[in-house]
């Protein structure tokens, strides 16, 4: 496969999942600012924070205003990250490479793209906004099935996992170092009682909200959340999964291609370290430091990928 085809799959599907994470930050945002009015424009500054965009977002406003962030999220052109701007770019990508993809695929992506662009076409208000939330990750959910459902397990497959597994590893650990404070083991430790709303947050935004209290009988406690969204292998959004995901994709293209390269080890080394430490050790020496570790590994690994498969070379 040329590697400006390996980077369009790649790109394309790290998009999807981004516009996606960013719905979910969205959603969980508003959830809370809607039961805590007082706090609102803390957890505006959380949501951007963990979308890393919250310096170009003070560029452009003043305040952390309701209105002004649901349209910078969704729809602002010149928010690279914001939901309509991560569809276009996944549609673009998804046009240059329509004889790699299924008919199917390439039919839902573009009605993905008319889709949105029909409904964040204007401002969305807040009455509408879960409404606009559903619909994008409705459409989201559409394009992964109809992925699973018609496209060959082949290196096209493999790369547009690798994109959205690196993307969803990079999301889940940007919440939780956002909300760190909050997952320190003792709250005593930041001068603040337990905050039963916050922690239903940081489970809404990667949607693991109803697993995890059936794991744990609704006992909600810090090294429970960070031990189910850091190693829980059986949770799709959790660094364990998108990691193990990682390692079989890049598994299957080293068979493919015959060769191992340099992203195989770096990407099992990563794998190595959340397979061999429990939540336990990882809060003892810092979680923050791990997280913060994880982050850089990861934009590392993604780095390591586009040179290995010469993505622009």
């Amino acid at each position: 496969m040329l590697g400006k085809t390996a980077a369009g799959l790649f790109w394309m599907f790290r998009y999807l999942e981004r516009s996606e994470n960013t719905a979910r930050l969205l959603d969980a945002g508003f959830r809370l600012a809607l039961t805590r009015s007082t706090a609102a424009e803390n957890e505006w500054v959380s949501v951007m924070t963990s979308a890393g965009i919250k310096q170009a977002f003070i560029e452009k406003y003043e305040r952390f205003d309701t209105t002004h962030v649901i349209d910078f999220l969704l729809r602002d052109q010149s928010n690279p990250s914001s939901v309509m701007s991560m569809i276009q770019s996944a549609r673009d990508n998804a046009r240059l490479l329509r004889t790699a993809l299924t008919r199917e695929l390439w039919e839902v992506t573009n009605e993905c793209w008319l889709t949105l662009k029909e409904l964040l076409a204007r401002p969305i208000r807040e009455r509408e906004l879960p409404l606009a939330l559903s619909t994008i990750q409705q459409q989201n959910a559409l394009l992964g099935g109809t992925l699973h459902g018609t496209m060959m397990r082949n290196e096209i497959f493999d790369f547009a996992r690798l994109g959205t597994f690196l993307e969803r590893a990079d999301s889940t650990a940007r919440i939780l170092d956002v909300k760190y404070y909050l997952l320190l083991p003792s709250v005593s430790l930041v001068g603040s009682s337990l905050d039963n709303v916050q922690w239903e947050t940081i489970l809404r935004s990667v949607s693991a909200q109803r697993a995890y209290h059936r794991l744990h009988q609704g006992d909600i406690h810090p090294k429970g959340i960070a031990d189910f969204l850091i190693l829980d292998r059986r949770m799709p959004r959790s660094l364990t999964f998108c990691y193990l995901k990682i390692v079989d994709n890049l598994t299957y293209l080293a068979k493919d291609y015959g060769v191992r390269h340099p992203c195989f080890e770096q990407a099992e080394r990563v794998l190595a370290r959340l397979m061999d430490r429990s939540i336990d050790d990882i809060v003892e020496s810092g979680l923050h430091e791990f997280i913060q570790e994880f982050i850089r590994d990861n934009n590392a690994l993604g780095v390591q990928i586009e040179k290995d498969y010469r993505f622009y070379g």
